[in-house]
């Protein structure tokens, strides 16, 4: 198997306050809301948390993709924090510094550290359980969480994630199969560290470019190349091998709470029925599985088709079927 960075996130992208969002019947943004606010400052993560001011209420924990920073749940928290409590995570070294993530494995021991914060600062004293939500990389750590720490979970939204992504390049990758290819597609990227940043030319990189295979419209490429020029090397490139050499599909018929797939298809990239091939399979074991389908959408769902993902994500915090 032959892999490139381009190819790797492009397939990510296809099958797998940035733009504003409707607003829901569920969940409608109130500026009269008293909203709290606070931080959490870990060695692989931080945090920043903010909701009602009140107790009794629902917590919700967004977690971002590969080489993306909170910002990209910009409107989400502008529709919901008036309703709900939201733990908006930025892992280290996507738009900040890398910190503990400019060493060694990033996504172990960044699900251990949230499984410890669900535990330490969410459920500590009789705490109800957090719905996750998280896209890309942040997906398959919702999934190692629910997995492996199924008491600490309502229930999840993966967006736009697989249990395993060496599937994407051969119907019957293994980890053993594609570690080779995964570690020298890291070692290339993580060259780029020390290495002047690319130029921001303030224009849209186009179709063809990298950030094109991910988002589909010109202010979504302009925005994901910022993300990715702002982000250290050494942490996209462990965390992408992380994420290629995890295969979680063994371990989802551990997950007892609810999953929600939201899954992207674009006609210039796949068909409908392509798209659910690519998908569902991977999932099968999982117990309490939702498939929902946004078409029109490439990798990152919220910044192509936001109006749809505020809706399916209002429905899964109210639990709508």
């Amino acid at each position: 198997m032959k892999f490139s960075l381009p190819l790797v996130l492009a397939a990510m992208a296809v099958i797998l306050p940035v733009s504003s969002c409707a607003q829901t019947p569920q969940c409608s943004a109130n500026p009269t809301v008293a909203v709290e606010r606070s931080t959490y400052d870990g060695r692989h993560f931080s945090v920043e948390i903010e909701g009602p001011a009140q107790e009794n209420v629902d917590d919700l924990i967004l977690i971002p993709g590969l080489a993306t920073p909170r910002e990209i749940w910009d409107a989400t928290r502008m529709a919901q924090r008036s309703c709900i409590r939201l733990h908006v995570v930025q892992i280290r070294g996507f738009g900040d510094a890398a910190e503990a993530n400019g060493e060694g494995p990033v996504l172990e021991p960044f699900v251990r550290e949230l499984g410890d914060y669900i535990a330490d600062r969410i459920m500590a004293g009789g705490g109800k359980k957090p719905l996750i939500v998280g896209h890309s990389l942040g997906g398959l750590s919702a999934l190692m969480i629910a997995a492996r720490y199924p008491d600490l979970v309502q229930k999840v939204m993966v967006v736009d994630a697989l249990p395993f992504i060496g599937t994407l390049f051969h119907p019957a990758a293994t980890v053993d199969l594609v570690r080779r290819q995964a570690e020298r597609l890291a070692a290339s990227i993580r060259s780029a560290y020390g290495q002047p940043k690319p130029v921001d030319t303030g224009r849209d990189p186009g179709p063809q470019s990298q950030a094109g295979g991910l988002t589909n419209t010109p202010r979504g490429r302009m925005t994901v190349d910022r993300w990715s020029r702002n982000s250290d090397p050494r942490v996209v490139a462990q965390a992408l091998l992380d994420v290629m050499t995890t295969d979680m599909r063994p371990e989802l018929p551990k997950i007892s709470a609810p999953v929600t797939l939201l899954y992207a298809q674009d006609d210039r990239a796949m068909t409908v029925e392509q798209s659910t091939a690519a998908f569902l399979p991977q999932y099968a074991g999982t117990p309490h599985l939702k498939a929902i389908q946004i078409t029109g959408s490439y990798h990152f769902i919220m910044l192509d088709q936001p109006e749809k993902f505020a809706k399916a994500l209002a429905d899964f915090i109210a639990g709508t079927p």
